[in-house]
């Protein structure tokens, strides 16, 4: 008689397959603004708004070392910040350990002309060294 007690019983409770997913979607959401905040700084290198020109797109290049001039006059070489002083005998270094082939010269619409000048002069005296002035394509309209 108990075995049979105990199979009636259990027959008689419903079975609820349910999953309380509200932690989950808590936790999903508290990611998505995590990263929606911290995506922005995660870009790296230096804002800089470069001056609009007739100019073709970059296609992306891995190869590629950028050199930027920001509205302060502070240059940055691959996103480390060197004196100006410093620009003749830094940069072939850095172009050198890095291996590369392509110069990529950003500088912000605000900054003046005397060090982007000495930046240009610097990449244009490296032998084997391409480089390119970049700028932000005209919008036709």
């Amino acid at each position: 008689m108990n075995g049979a007690g105990r199979r009636g019983r259990r027959q008689d409770l419903p079975i609820k397959a349910e999953i309380n997913v509200t932690s989950l979607v808590d936790v999903a959401f508290t990611l998505l603004v995590i990263f929606i905040i911290i995506a922005p700084a995660l870009q790296g290198g230096v804002e800089v708004e470069v001056p609009t020109a007739d100019v073709t797109p970059l296609t992306t290049d891995e190869d590629a070392f950028y050199v930027t001039v920001d509205r302060d006059n502070l240059i940055y070489l691959a996103g480390t910040e060197v004196a100006l002083e410093n620009i003749e005998s830094s940069l072939p270094q850095l172009i050198r350990a890095a291996g590369t082939q392509m110069i990529y010269i950003q500088a912000d619409s605000a900054a003046s002309w005397g060090p982007v000048l000495r930046v240009i002069a610097t990449v244009a005296q490296s032998e084997g060294i391409k480089y390119g002035l970049v700028g932000e394509p005209l919008i036709r309209r």
